[in-house]
């Protein structure tokens, strides 16, 4: 079957912001709330260890749904999924705000993940449709962009909507821009073909048995009277992700794409990607804890000082962008992470009570070195793939992303709930470590860029039934 070659103007332009819009709530609202814990955790009289899982209900829900509903994308039409995650990820936000429980907030939280990763499992598949072949690389850069902005900029759109709102407000502004999107998307958004088989459920299953059992495993590590029920976890998990992962060596269409993964630049790539997240994921929780219940900054002052980290990243992003097109993007990356760690390591040497400025230059360098490190890592994953492949790398990158993030709050949350001193300079020494241990293997990487075709045709065959 011949599919048209992208979609005429306007309609591809509308289309593009609809994914635009719907990719940037999905990445900001895993990134937005960690300013809103102390205060949440305050009205609603609970626990920090506990109020971790309203962070990681989301990331928790997003990592276990990704991969399956990619393949539900190819199945029955990426349309279809992509406008069900925008309106269910609209609704979520909703019952997010209205919210006057613990329970009740991590439920919303996780319809929110469920609703996000329909959004972020297909964006790229779904971009391939919008634009014509001869501009899909930029296309796909764009949505690199926007993630990497819309994660960047989290906390300082927190500290603007906290200085203006309660909590619920983060949560609020989603409805008027998820409708908006919906309601455009509805009539831009092009119909796809759909793969002549059926959907996978039980890869499906299994594999978001493999991540929620092993993360949840290790985010129960934080409560010393449920030990026995967190190893439990965490071994059935990796007894099912093994199952996982040998049944799609096996079948044709895996959910897993294992095809990618056997590249051994893949492999790294993601492995450094998942550390790198890890990493950050840790520090951008435990922070704002510390200038907020430590220091005694308010919500609005605690986002505003998180500020210098995305600013940092931003620029580092954009000039190691087009570094990388002259430079090895291997060495590139280990020189970010080495500023990266670097960075962390100066945070965990803070002193008891630092001035503003103290905090700026070290928040600063931190962003330096994970702008520096992601952007030609990204150019790694998404370019050492064939062009037919690209949805697969994209998979590959957003889920070593969501990975990362999750076992890092995870990994927060044990900290915070067995260690009762020192958690944040321990968090922040443990995310150094996570740091540095990808410099020598991204400095190792040989990067050799899968060559694009020679010429951009009229019309394009349809990925999904050319077995790509």
């Amino acid at each position: 079957m011949q599919v048209q070659d992208g979609l005429p103007q306007p309609q591809r332009i509308l289309a593009f912001s609809t994914v635009g819009l719907a990719v940037m709530m999905a990445v900001l609202d895993g990134a937005i709330a960690n300013i809103a814990l102390p205060p949440i955790t305050q009205e609603l009289q609970i626990r920090a260890v506990d109020a971790i899982w309203i962070v990681n209900a989301y990331q928790l829900v997003v990592t276990m749904s990704l991969l399956p509903l990619a393949s539900l994308g190819e199945v029955y039409g990426y349309r279809r999924v992509y406008l069900g995650g925008l309106a269910l990820f609209t609704f979520a936000s909703l019952l997010c705000a209205l919210s006057t429980s613990l329970p009740i907030l991590i439920a919303a939280r996780a319809l929110q993940g469920l609703g996000a990763a329909g959004i972020m499992s297909i964006n790229i598949a779904l971009v391939r449709f919008i634009f014509p072949h001869n501009l899909l690389g930029r296309a796909v850069g764009n949505v690199a962009m926007v993630v990497a902005v819309s994660s960047a900029i989290g906390p300082s759109v927190a500290a603007l909507i906290l200085s203006l709102a309660p909590w619920q407000g983060l949560f609020l502004v989603n409805v008027p821009i998820g409708l908006l999107a919906l309601l455009v998307g509805l009539k831009t958004l092009p119909f796809t073909p759909t793969a002549p088989r059926r959907f996978d459920w039980q890869s499906a299953l299994l594999s978001a048995a493999t991540f929620g059992l092993t993360i949840s495993g290790v985010n129960a590590l934080g409560h010393k009277e449920g030990m026995v029920l967190a190893a439990s976890e965490i071994v059935l998990g990796l007894v099912v992700g093994t199952y996982f992962v040998s049944r799609q060596l096996r079948i044709p269409a895996p959910i897993l794409p294992v095809d990618l993964l056997r590249k051994p630049i893949f492999a790294l790539s993601a492995t450094t990607s998942v550390l790198s997240f890890s990493a950050q994921g840790m520090a951008f929780v435990c922070l704002p804890f510390f200038l907020h219940d430590t220091l005694g900054k308010t919500p609005a002052e605690t986002g505003l000082l998180m500020t210098p980290w995305p600013i940092a990243t931003a620029l580092a992003a954009f000039v190691t962008g087009r570094l990388a097109d002259r430079f090895e993007p291997g060495k590139l990356s280990a020189l970010g992470l080495f500023l990266f760690a670097l960075g962390l390591l100066s945070l965990a040497l803070l002193p008891s009570n630092p001035s503003t400025a103290d905090l700026v230059w070290r928040l600063a360098l931190t962003g330096l070195g994970f702008g520096t490190f992601q952007t030609p890592n990204n150019k790694i994953i998404i370019t050492s793939a064939p062009r037919e492949r690209s949805g697969g790398a994209s998979g590959i990158q957003s889920s070593a992303r969501l990975v990362g993030q999750t076992m890092g709050v995870a990994l927060l949350a044990v900290i915070f709930g067995l260690i009762p001193s020192n958690q944040i300079e321990i968090a922040l020494g443990l995310a150094t470590c996570l740091a540095a241990a990808g410099i020598v293997p991204s400095a190792l990487r040989r990067f050799e860029p899968t060559p694009g075709p020679r010429a951009a045709p009229r019309a394009i065959e349809d990925p999904i039934e050319s077995g790509t």
